[in-house]
């Protein structure tokens, strides 16, 4: 505490004692004209915190008090202005100010190529508001017109609105309903005209990182002509921008950055901000690098982390990895700052920044983008606001038709579902670009919103370096032959203000060329030994071999003792009749004197792991209650609506137990829940679908990530997946959650696929995906109707003392010797089929339930039916259909393990189930009951 009260004097030493009046006349002239000032102290007042519910922001005192000194000399009493015909025009003249800023961007010159076509915009002209030439030398109130003056002739107010609105930054705000954000966005933009004066030795260090970006791309260009990099040639402005999006970052005292992007510059990023070898790359382009394990992914896919030094101190930068379906990162990345922000206790989102680099024709078209910006603000997945950057290309591929790509008027308009600020900035620009990063940056931090930089660029090359664009975009790549690069044209405007020379800049050049080929990191910040304690310690769970085996039992009393905790509920909250009862139920479930159910189980499962020191995070449509009713993990006070949640009030200085009710989303959420996964190793993350089918809204989440991100890029991921599924007549798409999909996706111990039957069966497993230090994926086909099935019960004892079970053995006491039929199963079925054989009396047929399977249990099948030595049929019993399900992607599993029961066993397995089918299931009751009703004889009379 000392030593943090200590640090803050000395980081404001500088503004008191002595100092304070000279900096209180800097402030007063900043508060005039933001560019009067030293860039350092305009940086610095820029950054200052606005005052909690106060004015948006600050104004000058010295006009105050010298109006208030006047007043004091000519005592008279002010009278109103009687010309209506001028109060008109001045009215004008706000009318007029206005549609500068809310229409000035679409006059703005934001194209580098001069490609867009200008729309009138006949608000701007001044005949429209019914003033003309004739006034412009008249002075009119400015208003709320961040000029600087409270009287202006009019030529000067246009001039002003003109520089603001419509060079080289498009500023959309007045979408914004909130009038501080707007005014606090209109004051940055307008005091400065849309272009601060920024000082020398910022202006070269720009020109260094345009000089890093174009000379990357030009040594790899010259070395590997025609292979694809997806290069940055016409947008280099984008690494100033990181560069300065990241140090700004830092000086507000942010610990981690973490980035997504596609390929578009990716190997700039790379090398000229995160600091990656450039040896290392080429060793990549050479095809040299050797993989230990796994596939691999192409170098534009590669994640990377670092650490850089910044005006605040060090910061850990970390890229996603990421695939070709080009936004899907972006709520991956997001998930992985939640998780981060929650471990640093952030939970305003000040440490830990997110950066999520779009493309233009991917921004406007992809769907996931709009379900990112609706979880941006909500309880489950804010981070304290985004900065998006698009990197404009102007073509997607090879469609650049505005008609063709898309229906709005720039591919950034989604963002005003939120009502992030956009600004569009010119790319061959780079002060405008500095400009613009800076807002958004202090935008992000003080209000912790999304916002959105729409870097407006081109592409040199087309679509990759081996193909050829002009076929499709003729006049484009015309203009783009003729166009010099935004570094030419930044050296040209520096060397005519005389602030360095051409041969400054050629030095510049051949600096980075020699440290290239050199092998030198060409990241300026990069800091050599890191600091380790910014990194995600992912240490415990490496180098672990597959193994289902876990110690997952725990001590009776302290059992017992959690159970009470859990189900406490303080006095003064009114609990709904039946979950009053679903809690009197679970206190005597407690003490042993009523069987365990599936919901009391499953709770204790998360109360025990909370225990052990491992926090639990759970999201999902109705998570908190449960789809069927069956969690009522929030508790609804009936008399004002308030939540309690009693796994949340388990003990002092408990792990963190976080369940929220996820909005309509199933792509983006998933997304989110594996980037969080994927960063915080000793917690039960868990996704429920609200029915198990619901999943396949979010199929590139688990074909891209869930299933291979670890063979791809060597992301291990404990990320727990609760599908409900189960034929119960519900229909086509409430039955099935796809168990066949998982099961072909399976490979390598890739991911673990389970279907538990009793309340102790999914104790253990949730368990064991926290206790075990493996860290793999886990897909639960979790029931509907078992959650209250009579016999879907276990005792207390059996979550105390067992285990998982990745085979459960036959339960009807049956004599060995006289078993003469195996069926195997998993799930529901296996009910129906006890069901059947105990009225039927069928003791020569033993039924075993695989509950893992996947990794397939081979060994425990073996050990459970080792003794059934008289055995002739092997019968596979599924619900779904024959080309659903296990039985196409397991069937070999269990023949193979037929076999070694008894040789030739496994060619006689024969399959009961549903006939195949194109749907999953059948829409109507009577249907649904005859086929289940025929697949359970079929099981023992096949």
């Amino acid at each position: 505490m000392q030593q943090g009260i200590m640090e803050l004097m000395w980081r404001s030493s500088h503004v008191s004692g002595g100092n304070a009046h000279y900096v209180e006349a800097l402030y007063e002239q900043y508060l005039d004209d933001p560019s009067a000032v030293p860039d350092e102290w305009r940086q610095y007042f820029d950054q200052l915190p606005r005052p909690e519910g106060g004015a948006s922001h600050d104004v000058p005192l010295s006009p105050i008090r010298e109006q208030f000194y006047q007043l004091g000399q000519h005592r008279r009493t002010a009278q109103a202005v009687a010309d209506s015909g001028e109060n008109k025009k001045q009215v004008k003249v706000l009318q007029l100010i206005n549609a500068y800023r809310f229409r000035g961007h679409q006059k703005a010159d934001i194209d580098p190529l001069g490609l867009r076509s200008p729309t009138p915009v006949p608000d701007l002209d001044l005949s429209f508001h019914q003033l003309s030439k004739a006034d412009l030398d008249t002075e009119f109130q400015t208003g709320s017109f961040f000029m600087g003056l409270d009287k202006a002739p009019l030529k000067e107010i246009v001039s002003a609105l003109e520089q603001t609105y419509c060079r080289s930054i498009g500023c959309e705000v007045m979408h914004i309903v909130d009038t501080e954000e707007k005014r606090w966005l209109q004051q940055r933009f307008e005091s400065v005209r849309s272009a601060p004066r920024f000082s020398p030795e910022v202006r070269k260090h720009v020109l260094e990182r345009l000089t890093a970006a174009e000379g990357l791309e030009s040594y790899l260009a010259s070395k590997y002509p025609g292979t694809k990099r997806f290069g940055l040639e016409g947008g280099e402005a984008f690494i100033p921008m990181m560069d300065e999006l990241i140090q700004r970052a830092g000086g507000y005292g942010t610990k981690e950055v973490v980035i997504g992007m596609a390929h578009r510059g990716r190997l700039n990023l790379l090398v000229n901000i995160l600091g990656k070898n450039p040896s290392d790359l080429i060793d990549e382009f050479d095809g040299k690098k050797v993989i230990e394990r796994g596939s691999g992914d192409v170098k534009y896919h590669q994640g990377f982390s670092s650490n850089v030094m910044t005006p605040g101190g060090e910061v850990h930068l970390a890229l996603s990895f990421n695939p070709s379906h080009l936004e899907i990162v972006a709520p991956v990345v997001v998930g992985s700052v939640r998780a981060r922000q929650d471990r640093r206790d952030d939970p305003v989102g000040n440490k830990v920044l997110p950066i999520n680099v779009h493309g233009d024709a991917a921004f406007a078209g992809q769907g996931v983008v709009m379900e990112t910006f609706q979880m941006s603000q909500t309880r489950a997945y804010k981070t304290g606001g985004t900065v998006h950057i698009v990197i404009n290309n102007q073509v997607g591929f090879t469609t650049s038709h505005p008609q063709d790509s898309r229906s709005t008027e720039y591919c950034t308009d989604i963002a005003k579902m939120v009502q992030a600020p956009i600004f569009h900035v010119n790319g061959d620009d780079p002060d405008a670009v500095l400009h613009a990063t800076q807002v958004a940056l202090d935008y992000r931090q003080q209000f912790n919103r999304d916002v959105v930089i729409d870097l407006v660029c081109y592409r040199r090359r087309g679509h990759n370096e081996a193909d050829e664009p002009s076929g499709t975009q003729p006049m484009m790549y015309s203009k783009i032959r003729e166009h010099p690069s935004s570094r030419a044209r930044y050296i040209e405007r520096l060397v005519g203000e005389g602030l360095l020379s051409d041969d400054d800049a050629k030095a510049m050049m051949e600096k980075y060329r020699d440290d290239l080929m050199a092998g030198n990191h060409v990241a300026n910040a990069l800091v050599q030994e890191p600091n380790k304690s910014l990194f995600v310690d992912w240490t415990p769970y490496l180098g672990h071999e597959w193994t289902g085996h876990a110690d997952t039992t725990v001590d009776m009393k302290r059992l017992q003792r959690l159970a009470g905790r859990m189900c406490e509920i303080p006095d003064g909250i009114e609990v709904q009749r039946q979950v009053a009862k679903i809690y009197d139920d679970r206190r005597k479930m407690q003490a042993g004197g009523l069987a365990v159910n599936w919901g009391f189980a499953e709770t204790l499962a998360y109360a025990t792991l909370l225990d052990q020191g491992h926090p639990v995070r759970i999201t999902g449509q109705d998570v908190g209650r449960g789809t069927f009713s069956h969690r009522h993990a929030v508790v609804h006070n009936q008399k004002d609506g308030s939540a309690y949640v009693p796994l949340q009030h388990m003990a002092d200085g408990q792990p963190r137990f976080t369940i929220h009710d996820s909005f309509l989303s199933e792509e983006a959420v998933l997304a989110f829940e594996y980037g969080y996964a994927t960063t915080m190793p000793n917690a039960l993350i868990v996704w429920e679908a609200q029915f198990g089918d619901f999943f396949n809204g979010a199929q590139v989440v688990v074909d891209q990530f869930i299933s291979s991100g670890e063979t791809k890029w060597e992301r291990l991921c404990g990320l727990t997946m609760l599908l409900p599924h189960g034929y119960e007549g519900q229909g086509p798409e409430h039955s099935s959650a796809r168990l066949e999909r998982f099961l072909q996706l399976c490979a390598e111990h890739n991911m673990q696929v389970c279907v538990p039957t009793t309340p102790a069966q999914i104790f253990h497993l949730l368990r064991r995906q926290v206790i075990r230090p493996l860290r793999k994926p886990l897909v639960v086909m979790s029931p509907k109707s078992l959650l209250r099935h009579k016999s879907a019960t276990s005792t207390i004892e059996e979550l105390a003392h067992g285990g998982f079970q990745m085979v459960l053995p036959d339960q009807g006491n049956l004599e060995a010797g006289k078993v003469e039929r195996i069926i195997l199963c998993a799930g529901k079925v296996y009910y129906d089929l006890a069901n059947w054989r105990e009225e039927n009396a069928r003791d020569d047929v033993a039924i075993l339930r695989i509950e893992q399977l996947y990794p397939f249990p081979k060994e425990e099948l073996l050990e459970a039916i080792k003794d059934y030595t008289n055995v002739t049929d092997v019968v596979w019993c599924q619900e779904e259909p024959l080309n659903q399900g296990a039985w196409y992607s397991s069937q070999h599993h269990m023949r193979a393990v037929a076999d070694m029961l008894r040789d030739g066993l496994g060619g006689k397995l024969k399959f009961a189930g549903r006939p195949a089918s194109a749907a999953p299931a059948a829409g109507y009751m009577s249907v649904h009951t005859e086929q289940q009703r025929q697949l359970v004889e079929d099981a023992f009379n096949l």
